[in-house]
């Protein structure tokens, strides 16, 4: 098996998996954080249909100093609010939107990489 075979295939079940915990968050948490009346606008912008998903996401894999200078920043409306989301959310709830935040975000990043070192030749033989 070779070097890229082994790279689309760990692109291929990460992206995978990251569609199902896409969903599971987005029916476990964000669903009930968005019928929450105090917690409806503090969900960031949402530039297309679920992208509140991964803004909440997003507030449960960043560190929580992070997520304070983005709160403070003038561009706060875009994020969600990682306090608010912290006080009506479970453990359970915040564990899953990390794992869902970094398997997207890194089969994403490898599918990229992937991409530029085959336009560059890395990959020729």
């Amino acid at each position: 098996m070779s070097t890229t075979t082994i790279i689309v295939l760990f692109i291929i079940i990460s992206s995978m998996v990251s569609g199902i915990l896409y969903v599971a968050f987005g029916q476990i948490t964000v669903r009930k954080l968005r019928k929450n009346p105090k917690t409806r606008d503090f969900l960031g912008v949402e530039y297309a249909s679920g992208w509140d998903i991964i803004n909440v996401a997003q507030a449960f894999a960043f560190p929580k100093a992070w997520a304070k200078k983005v709160e403070n920043s003038k561009f706060s409306f875009m994020y969600a609010n990682s306090s608010e989301l912290y006080e009506n959310t479970t453990k359970f709830d915040q564990i899953l939107g990390f794992v869902f935040y970094w398997v997207l975000t890194i089969s994403g990043l490898v599918s990229a990489l992937l991409i530029l070192l085959d336009s560059l030749g890395a990959f020729s033989e």
